[in-house]
């Protein structure tokens, strides 16, 4: 099966995925997150045409989760229209201090053949959530 231009997102209200959804003139994506092997936590908010292609990305570090939190509530109030809800963005990616965070595209070289569904996997980062075929929007983490 082959990797969709569009990768689906399901919003889940009381999961990783609460913060995303549609806003006036696009959809977003949104977390607040660590990142493994660093002291600092990061507010992220990625914006998205109607097509679902990459327009910018805010990013900011603070200094834990808490604040994180905090600066992420601030940009979502903010956001004209927004309702959160399932997305389907495009692949993309970003680096802030030195930090992947992107909707990046994988290809796993040792899946077995009747298993040739699950080859590629789009990896959000840093959030280290992977969505597969069959591309439902579901994530594993």
């Amino acid at each position: 099966m082959n990797v969709p231009d569009l990768i689906p997102i399901r919003h889940e209200p009381f999961g990783r995925t609460r913060t995303i959804g549609r806003r006036r003139g696009g959809c977003f994506l949104a977390s607040a997150t660590g990142v493994a092997g660093r002291p600092e936590c990061y507010a992220v908010l990625h914006r998205f045409d109607e097509a679902g292609q990459h327009l910018d990305s805010r990013i900011e570090s603070a200094a834990g989760i808490a604040e994180a939190r905090r600066v992420l509530a601030g940009w979502l109030d903010a956001l004209p229209g927004r309702e959160y809800g399932d997305v389907a963005v495009a692949p993309f990616e970003v680096r802030v201090d030195g930090v992947l965070f992107g909707l990046v595209v994988e290809e796993d070289d040792e899946v077995e053949e009747d298993e040739e569904d699950y080859r590629f996997t789009a990896e959000l980062y840093p959030d280290q959530l992977g969505f597969h075929a069959p591309w439902d929007g579901c994530y594993d983490t």
